[in-house]
């Protein structure tokens, strides 16, 4: 994968990618990989001279940085104030390779540590470069989740996997269609609104509205049930064939 994008891409991993063997395919210089992965807490670091636990090095650390977002927990906007800041460190088993650990503290009552060969340095849109690529990581796995969710992707029933790709296809495109051209086209605005009426969530619509964009399509369209004639009745039509044959 990092060579299809000739390793420009950074890779930004959960609590599950804090492993060694990971570390020993990412951190090595050599293999010229970037990459963002989120703390477990139980690892040693070296801090300067010492070797200390990860979160003794995070709770040691200074916090300069602070923004402030809205988050949405139970359909409650909720604002948070978040501080974060930096520490050089390196792996034990990798001392030769320069390491950052970026803390981050008010996302909940655990703080985020985040350990990257990026370069880090005492400037806000770099710090905050960090922390906005570790939520693209949750938002693309609210992405996943939403289409499991919405569109039951695991309960589709076909024969072949070239069907499943076929049916994974036309998903897609309705996800982004729900996403992108209802979400940010002004000319469907009116639309959109609609929808989103349909859906009954005038109040506290979630910030990742697209679940409330896929209740108020089902809404409408069961609103307006259209359905194919069977066999036999009406114009006639050639035999139907399998859907997705290939």
């Amino acid at each position: 994968m990092s060579q299809a994008v000739k390793k420009k891409g950074v890779w930004v991993l959960d609590r599950g990618g804090d492993r060694r063997e990971l570390y020993d395919e990412l951190a090595p210089k050599s293999k010229g990989l970037r990459f963002l992965i989120r703390q477990k807490g139980d690892r040693h670091l070296l801090c300067g001279r010492h070797k200390l636990p990860t979160r003794q090095i995070a709770r040691d650390s200074l916090l300069p940085y602070m923004s402030t977002m809205v988050r949405e927990q139970k359909g409650v906007e909720k604002v948070c104030h978040i501080t974060y800041g930096f520490q050089p460190v390196r792996l034990p088993e990798h001392p030769e390779v320069p390491l950052w650990l970026v803390v981050v503290r008010g996302f909940g009552e655990e703080t985020m540590m985040l350990l990257t060969n990026v370069p880090m340095r005492k400037n806000r849109k770099v710090l905050w470069w960090a922390v906005s690529s570790y939520l693209t990581r949750w938002r693309v796995e609210e992405t996943i989740r939403f289409g499991k969710q919405s569109y039951r992707i695991e309960d589709v029933r076909v024969l072949t996997y070239e069907r499943l790709r076929n049916m994974i296809c036309l998903v897609t495109a309705a996800m982004f269609f729900t996403s992108v051209v209802l979400g940010t086209k002004m000319k469907l605005s009116i639309l959109a609104s609609r929808v989103f009426n349909a859906a009954k969530r005038l109040f506290g619509i979630p910030d990742f509205r697209y679940y409330a964009l896929s209740d108020g399509i089902i809404e409408v369209l069961t609103r307006f049930p259209r359905r194919l004639p069977p066999p036999g009745i009406g114009k006639s039509c050639p035999n139907q064939f399998p859907l997705f044959e290939t």
